[in-house]
């Protein structure tokens, strides 16, 4: 490694990711190096992340729309949250909406926070006003100047808290914008999806020996740190943006929200499990899809046999992630034909309550239990999960790191049958490409003993796991090169 930066000059290494701070850099380009590129709407990252089906949740965007063009109220209520329980898809409601704003020429920005993805940008709070700022910087020529000229005047900005990161880099020159800007004003949204999954920073102090350490910080702290900044923004006269936050209702955001506790006039919430039901749209979406398996698969026109998409709407409970699911099973590579597979989704138990979940979590147990060896299968699930953030985590150094027989396929062995919850690269592909996951609430289920019931693996043996892989690994390195001698 010190061979590797001998030469290198200005720079410095945060969060593995390093940024150049070469002074013949522009200002543009320094706060470019500072973002998260991968949580914006339209990044290649998100490239395969969930959007609304034709003709579903219109209501709900059109509502969401509305509010975002609303301009009556001479003191608008600039901020929204918009929240559900996991998997009844927020994520696509935002992501769908931030298309059709960047369409109409009326988004501002966005950031899509997701705790399991390998960008580490998008799990932390480092660059979330950096990557909003730039992105403003982009919505028009006055506004790019107004932030390049604040970085120039403020060249350690970027060290800087979240607060004042915010009034640096958007609110004055939003300002400075507004009060100078003869031309049409700025409007439209900023959308913030995934507050709940910000995964704390941490800071550590290496200037002093022998004192104890700060406390760790807690998600909630940094969750709540975001919300301050978003709501400061919001309450500045000359912010023209309105401001969706979307996340599940954990405490920090019930809290902060509550009327009762916080004096800021919000717009009303909107609960996408109480407010809209969601019924009509999940029939839709597995009527569509069932359309398209029936062709693909030379199905009679008689399938799915008569109350299928009724019961299947029914168990959802109004969680699109539950019917999301099922069609990946349906329609992914399989041993068995769609039509038997329906059939053993159907058999899985009726409805006992009105819990959503244990719709979800019969059905995640039972794609997990078709694996030859389940408890192993959910103890490499939970490995790369571990695994994903490293730089190497490719698939195929997953796969040498983790399998047990040199010479076998443990990977196909054992997720060959899980393709409707994770997303395995093609053979050709797995030296660049890592595996990924279709949505948080699998690890939901995983981690938690009541609902996982015989799949629940022991946390404290996840290391155990880890090094016994990594010493055979390293074992089975030195016989081969042994053998090559």
């Amino acid at each position: 490694m010190s061979r590797i930066l001998d030469r290198a000059q200005d720079f410095h290494i945060d969060n593995f990711q390093v940024f150049s701070g070469h002074s013949s850099a522009n200002p543009l380009e320094k706060l470019e190096g500072r973002i998260a590129a991968g949580a914006t709407h339209d990044s290649a990252e998100r490239c395969d992340a969930p959007k609304c089906h034709p003709e579903t949740r219109v209501a709900v965007q059109d509502d969401l729309y509305g509010w975002i063009l609303d301009e009556k109220s001479e003191n608008p209520r600039k901020m929204k949250w918009v929240t559900g329980p996991a998997g009844c898809g927020k994520t696509a409601v935002m992501g769908s909406l931030a298309d059709r704003c960047a369409t109409n020429g009326l988004l501002g920005a966005t950031f899509f926070f997701a705790s399991w993805s390998t960008s580490i940008g998008r799990r932390r709070k480092t660059a979330f006003v950096t990557t909003i700022a730039h992105q403003l910087a982009l919505h028009r020529e006055d506004l790019q100047t107004a932030i390049s000229t604040a970085i120039e005047k403020s060249p350690g900005i970027f060290e800087k808290n979240l607060s004042v990161q915010m009034e640096t880099l958007v609110l004055a020159p939003l300002r400075k914008v507004v009060r100078q800007s003869d031309g049409p004003g700025l409007r439209g949204a900023i959308i913030i999806d995934g507050v709940d999954e910000c995964e704390a920073e941490q800071y550590y102090d290496t200037t002093s020996t022998g004192l104890p350490g700060k406390p760790a910080r807690t998600n909630a702290q940094d969750q709540l740190e975001i919300l301050q900044v978003l709501q400061a923004a919001s309450s500045d006269p000359s912010f023209p943006f309105r401001i969706l936050i979307a996340s599940r209702p954990e405490r920090v955001f019930r809290e902060f929200f509550d009327p009762e506790r916080n004096p800021t006039p919000f717009a009303p919430k909107l609960d996408l499990n109480e407010d809209h039901n969601a019924d009509k749209d999940i029939t839709l979406f597995l009527e569509a899809q069932f359309n398209l398996i029936r062709r693909r698969y030379n199905l009679p026109p008689s399938w799915p046999p008569p109350g299928t998409i009724e019961t299947l709407v029914e168990n959802a409970s109004g969680q699109f992630i539950y019917a999301a699911t099922i069609i990946r099973v349906l329609d992914t590579d399989h041993p068995e034909s769609p039509n038997a597979l329906l059939e053993a989704i159907l058999k899985m138990g009726a409805k006992v309550n009105s819990n959503p979940l244990k719709q979800l979590d019969m059905l995640y147990s039972h794609i997990l239990e078709s694996s030859p060896d389940p408890l192993l299968s959910v103890r490499w699930i939970r490995a790369i999960e571990l695994l994903g953030g490293s730089r190497e985590s490719c698939t195929f150094n997953i796969n040498m790191l983790l399998r047990m027989d040199p010479e076998g396929n443990d990977a196909e062995h054992l997720l060959g049958n899980l393709h409707s919850l994770i997303q395995i690269p093609h053979p050709s592909d797995q030296m660049t490409t890592k595996y990924d996951f279709y949505h948080k609430s699998l690890f939901d289920f995983l981690y938690d003993p009541d609902r996982c019931g015989k799949l629940h693996l022991d946390s404290d043996q996840d290391d155990v796991f880890m090094w016994d892989r990594l010493v055979r690994a390293c074992i089975m390195l030195v016989v081969s090169l042994q053998a090559g001698v």
